[in-house]
């Protein structure tokens, strides 16, 4: 409905990226997420104080009420004291809600942020992903790092506030007695100092123990991945053991880590209980002595009661920062992975034709606005190019003349998409899958559909458009992933459209369905496919025949078929079945 946004609707509109001075440390990527809602986090800070500062007025109010009504023998004064404690205990507790729900608005948000700008620069990495961070330590990081990072956000409310409530009772305790106001003052740093040992070695330990779950996430996320290989290898047994044993190692290392946490913990509640119990009984000898009225020993013990809170939001907020400076610095070593194709500029621009597309390494070359096939005995090779073409890997690739590499990368994935068959399907609707990252329209991703012959894949589940799609689309067959993911590609209308293997799971009348309205619809705009199907190749404008990794000939199926007997020889394989 117009107007109601949820929260991760607000950080979309206002989210940027956080710029490389925000990563350069786990402090400063703390900072910037609070510094991206200053509003909710100086209102949290507002509302934190006046609910600590506001949880020292009953103790005053109830000093007031013993010493002018029941000391007193007034009778309407304590009447009075205790309705202004009622509504005292009213107001607070408002504030305590506001409190809250603001506090769990800056984590949420802090949440979104972060998961945003990991899985942003997770995009950007691209293939290099795989190669340079374990798929368990990105598991990890959207798991437990971002949770731990939201936690701390905490400390911009409660531990803000306990600081201010903290001086307003020390100032109001200064009023009673400046001995008691002098324990207060020296004793709260001396309670919150005592835990700084403990959380310098969560630190330590928590830092080795998140590189070890990394590890041995990715390892199991391999073995769920490969489970079906172990059990034909017949070493299912032998990798459960080793799983196992290294998941015991892992529970020593949080033993270690779980040891001073817990000692936090504990002191979180037990120092304030002791030195409330010091300060109450000296507060009592100083009564015993006249020195302070009975509502003042009243007083003092609510006082110093209430300091539990903040002290306790001290001790609870170092641990918590503790904790979120370990898993942080996990985060912006993985934003600070550069991408290998980068280089030290990026702002050239592409120019508005469709090509052509050059390959030195290969001597590739695909001319502008036809249909082309990559051919080879070894169809890795094929997909090299590919590879090389949009960007992948390693490239000395150009568009027209200009290196792929030297543009922003934003500007090429809008008009380069690369198709391949192990591209990620999300859970989501048929639309929403189709449309990805853009915009859905209806008519759009129906005339995508055609295109990719998945009409079926709409057709076979009930609710059309709106009908769900698994993640990894395990509920549809290989052929229907398959269309499904040619159809996304073929949605956002790229100049380019590099396919690797895009019929290989359907039979040969899909197949030919498939490329004649490929070609169809992308008359005058560039189509690359890797393909091992004679049916593809007599359809493609033009065939580039690959031996050895490099481009051996160029023409027509019929032109190669006619003048080279290597493709020649490489077709009559591939339709025995020889090649795949």
């Amino acid at each position: 409905m117009p107007g109601n946004h949820t929260a991760a609707d607000r950080v979309a509109e206002d989210w940027a990226p956080p710029a490389a001075r925000h990563t350069s440390s786990p402090f400063r990527f703390l900072l910037w997420l609070a510094r991206s809602q200053a509003r909710r986090v100086a209102a949290g800070a507002a509302l934190g104080s006046s609910w600590m500062v506001g949880l020292a007025v009953p103790p005053w109010v109830l000093s007031r009420a013993v010493d002018d009504g029941l000391v007193a023998g007034d009778t309407a004064a304590l009447v009075t004291w205790s309705v202004v404690l009622a509504v005292a205990s009213v107001l607070n507790a408002v504030l305590a809600i506001s409190r809250h729900r603001t506090m769990t608005k800056i984590r949420m948000d802090a949440s979104f942020r972060t998961v945003r700008a990991v899985v942003r620069h997770t995009a950007r990495l691209g293939s290099a992903l795989s190669r340079r961070v374990g798929t368990g330590e990105v598991v990890t990081i959207g798991v437990a790092d971002v949770q731990a990072v939201a936690q701390s956000m905490t400390v911009t409310g409660p531990g803000f506030g306990a600081i201010v409530a903290y001086g307003v009772v020390a100032v109001v305790l200064f009023t009673i007695s400046p001995l008691l106001a002098l324990v207060v003052l020296a004793g709260v740093p001396l309670l919150a100092g005592t835990v700084g040992p403990l959380l310098r070695r969560i630190e330590r330990t928590g830092g080795d123990y998140r590189v070890h779950q990394g590890r041995l996430t990715t390892r199991l996320v391999d073995i769920l991945g490969g489970l079906h290989v172990l059990n034909g290898l017949g070493g299912k047994e032998f990798t459960v053991e080793r799983y196992g044993r290294q998941s015991r190692e892992l529970v020593e290392r949080g033993y270690r880590v779980g040891g001073p946490a817990s000692w936090v913990t504990a002191l979180a509640s037990g120092l304030p209980a002791l030195f409330l119990a010091a300060v109450v009984w000296l507060a009592s000898r100083m009564t015993a002595r006249d020195e302070i009225t009975i509502g003042d020993l009243v007083a003092v013990y609510g006082y110093v009661a209430v300091l539990v809170v903040p002290v306790s939001a001290f001790i609870e907020g170092g641990g918590d920062i503790a904790r979120a400076l370990v898993a942080a610095r996990r985060i912006v070593d993985l934003l600070n992975l550069q991408p290998e194709r980068d280089i030290q500029h990026d702002a050239v621009e592409l120019p508005d034709v469709c090509g052509p597309l050059a390959d030195p390494e290969s001597g590739v070359l695909v001319r502008a606005g036809l249909f082309t096939a990559l051919v080879s005995a070894r169809p890795d090779e094929a997909i090299a190019v590919v590879e090389r073409l949009g960007r992948f890997t390693h490239t000395d690739a150009t568009w027209a003349g200009v290196r792929v590499d030297a543009v922003a990368a934003d500007q090429l994935r809008e008009r380069l998409v690369v198709a391949d068959n192990d591209a990620a399907l999300f859970a989501g609707t048929v639309r929403d899958t189709v449309a990805g990252r853009q915009k859905p329209d209806d008519e759009r991703v129906r005339a995508a559909l055609r295109t990719a012959v998945a009409e079926d894949v709409v057709e076979a589940l009930p609710g059309g458009l709106d009908a769900p799609v698994a993640s990894g689309g395990r509920t549809l067959s290989g052929g229907q992933r398959q269309r499904l993911r040619l159809a996304r590609a073929l949605y956002t209308a790229p100049d380019v459209l590099l396919a690797v293997e895009p019929t290989s799971a359907v039979d040969a009348l899909t197949e030919a369905a498939v490329v004649d309205r490929l070609r169809e619809a992308r008359q005058d705009l560039t189509t690359v496919v890797t393909t091992t199907s004679p049916l593809v190749l007599d359809r493609a404008d033009e065939v580039v025949f690959l031996a050895d990794g490099r481009a051996a000939a160029s023409g027509t199926h019929k032109e190669l078929l006619r003048d080279n007997p290597a493709y020649r020889h490489l077709v009559s394989r591939m339709q025995d079945g020889q090649v795949s």
